[in-house]
């Protein structure tokens, strides 16, 4: 579950207000914020203020007074005396022409709407708060309110709208160097592209708003976060990249007592990933611990995901009836916390589980989802409703405005001629400053176009001087050290067995230059990269450090008509541990001196082959050892096959069969002669 993509700005700005300590309005609004007092205790004080203001014939200063008693009165979840003063509010600040608190007034309104689940009303309120901190030029707050605006239509599945929202808010926002709200905006990007299935995208904003938030404080933010870069791996079916976020989530110091939201879901996370990856062992006591977390707190959504992850974890076990049985208490939680993307997603496993009552879970699903569609498309054009009747009502407030100044500049002019005269040739000169300040503008554009073209210059004199070095690499230096080499391989034949050897040492090394050379010439003419084999490296490297240690000959062969960067995270994982895992035998047990390793294929499976020159054991009289049960439990989990043949004295040879869906039918002889000893 993606935590915290919509989350709701709706802190103010926590400005000063120039009161004097005889106002008792806002000394017993300040009394209310003490978190001390009882919640009554608090209302009673707001309400008392509230009586105070009425008493004021100032309409200016009501409108400040009753917008901050709404604020105090909606943060203790009074929503009738919250409507009623807001109410108040946008009156007394629509008569007093108070454009900073009408938007406050809307700022709040459209929080409330937004807890109370109900998006349309939200979406106008934000919007009006927007259009009016834009026509006063606060880019900040106009900021803010896209954001809420873009969370707003995120809630109800208008991700093109939100995508547009976020992007102007982060146009506002970004030259300010405004941290915290950058976190939120990129934080809710990750959420949009994560809905709509475009993982990649979704993790470059995750990753953004992760960075932003290392420039401020906010400590659960960062493991938020996490869950969500997590999650979104999750929904990649990336499991061993996912893994790693969930764990630094769950492994945080005090986060469970601090947060105990975000550790259950982290850990519901976390178990699901560990089922995906089919290391189940201690799974269900996570969902268990996740599940009684999740229910102190009341978080009937996270609780409903837990279920539904439960219900897979029973259909992995072939419980089905335990798994219809947390399907349904997924259902029932979704539909009581009025999360339709996870009631869906139940009613569509429950028709898959219980097929006896398939065909109504199926009905419910479609009649469900149609209605959602078409809720949400009444909603998108009445969000596209609303923004154009707010701009009328901007665009007529904005002419009355006009009008105002034009009859009060023409009574002005009238009233004051010579103050007119003076005005025009304040004007006049005012004009002759601009033409200045024009001029002066377009010749640092000149300066500027002649600074870009001077810097293309630059980078195309940059790239030739490259092109230049890489073919003296390529053509001087690398001519003569082939040179050398040559020199060299026709000394080697002039002298002893100890100083061929030496010099075969050189050549390697000359020819390991000679191959680094090469590499920075093509890097430097942008040639394209060898394709690196990583797991065949690391095979690779494994074997020369168990060759470095042991003193024992490996020789290792593998078809190159399997692409083995391809297989599964979890089969490359298993294959290498198995193979650590033999040599290790071989050399601790067997006293080998030479093993053969050949990793091959052929229609249906994955071959593994180990044999050694070693001791031998009686393979049907020998216990096994704890590493030959780990071979076998890593062999079972990936379906495959196990076989051992040793006898005293003749060494040891272990088959490893793993089945593979790969079509791609090989004709190795490695092959061929893995199948005939099979």
């Amino acid at each position: 579950m993606i935590l915290a993509a919509c989350y709701q700005d709706n802190q103010k700005s926590s400005n000063p207000k120039n009161t004097s300590q005889k106002d008792s309005v806002m000394i017993l609004v300040e009394l209310s914020k003490n978190d001390g007092l009882a919640n009554d205790n608090r209302l009673k004080l707001l309400g008392r203020a509230f009586n105070n203001a009425l008493k004021i014939n100032n309409d200016s200063l009501k409108s400040k007074y009753y917008s901050q008693i709404s604020l105090g009165s909606m943060n203790l979840g009074d929503s009738l005396f919250f409507r009623k003063t807001n109410g108040l509010a946008l009156q007394s600040s629509i008569r007093a022409g108070d454009s900073v608190t009408l938007a406050e007034s809307h700022w709040d309104l459209g929080t409330f709407f937004r807890d109370n689940t109900v998006e349309d009303s939200a979406y106008f309120h934000f919007a009006s708060a927007q259009k009016i901190y834009s026509s006063i030029g606060n880019e900040f707050l106009s900021g803010r309110m896209l954001y809420n605006m873009a969370a707003v239509q995120g809630d109800v599945r208008d991700y093109t709208g939100s995508e547009i929202n976020t992007f102007k808010a982060i146009e506002l926002l970004k030259p300010l160097d405004k941290f915290e709200q950058l976190y939120q905006c990129y934080n809710n990007l990750g959420a949009v592209y994560s809905s709509l299935g475009e993982h990649t995208k979704a993790l470059e904003y995750f990753k953004l708003a992760l960075n932003y938030l290392s420039k401020f404080k906010d400590g659960n933010a960062e493991f938020i976060a996490l869950n969500n870069i997590g999650d979104t791996y999750l929904n990649q079916k990336d499991y061993v990249s996912a893994i790693v976020y969930f764990q630094r989530v769950i492994s945080a110091e005090n986060l469970k007592e601090l947060d105990p939201n975000t550790y259950s879901k982290a850990l519901s996370n976390y178990a699901r990933t560990r089922l995906h990856l089919k290391d189940t062992v201690g799974i269900k006591n996570a969902f268990s611990e996740s599940l009684e977390l999740q229910d102190s707190i009341n978080d009937i959504v996270g609780l409903s995901l837990t279920n539904y992850y439960l219900a897979e974890y029973a259909l992995s076990k072939k419980d089905t009836s335990g798994a219809i049985a947390y399907a349904k208490k997924s259902k029932a939680l979704a539909k009581r916390s009025s999360n339709n993307k996870r009631l869906l997603e139940s009613l569509e496993l429950i028709s898959k589980l219980d097929t006896k009552n398939a065909p109504q879970y199926v009905q419910q699903y479609i009649s469900l989802n149609d209605s959602l569609q078409k809720e949400e498309r009444q909603i998108r054009n009445k969000f596209a409703r609303i923004e154009f009747e707010t701009d009328q009502f901007i665009e007529q407030n904005q002419l009355l405005a006009r009008q105002k100044q034009l009859w009060l500049g023409v009574a002005i002019g009238l009233f004051f001629l010579a103050i007119a005269i003076v005005s025009i040739i304040s004007l006049r000169i005012k004009n002759q400053k601009l033409k200045f300040d024009q001029q002066q503008q377009k010749s640092n554009l000149e300066i500027f176009n002649l600074m870009l073209s001077q810097k293309e210059k630059f980078l195309e004199g940059k790239h030739e001087e490259q092109k230049r070095v890489s073919e003296e690499l390529h053509d001087g230096i690398l001519g003569q050290m082939l040179g050398i080499r040559l020199v060299l391989s026709g000394l080697n034949n002039k002298n002893g067995e100890t100083s061929a050897k030496q010099r075969a040492e050189y050549l390697k090394k000359l020819q390991d230059v000679e191959e680094e050379v090469r590499t920075i010439s093509h890097e430097l003419n942008h040639a394209a990269y060898q394709k690196i084999h990583n797991f065949i490296y690391s095979v690779q490297d494994l074997l020369k450090s168990i060759e470095s240690s042991s003193k024992v000959h490996c020789n290792f062969e593998f078809t190159t008509h399997l692409e083995w960067d391809r297989l599964d995270s979890e089969v490359k994982i298993n294959i290498y541990r198995i193979l650590q895992e033999a040599l290790q035998n071989c050399t601790k047990h067997a006293f080998a001196t030479n093993i053969n390793i050949i990793l091959g294929c052929n229609e249906k499976d994955i071959l593994v082959r180990v044999e050694d020159d070693g001791v031998g054991y009686q393979a049907k009289n020998e216990k096994k050892g704890i590493g030959l049960k780990n071979i076998t439990s890593r062999v079972k989990k990936m379906n495959g096959t196990v076989a051992i043949k040793s006898k005293i004295g003749k060494g040891t040879s272990l088959l490893v069969k793993i089945p593979f869906a790969d079509k791609i039918l090989p004709n190795d002889p490695i092959h061929k002669s893995i199948n005939n000893e099979l």
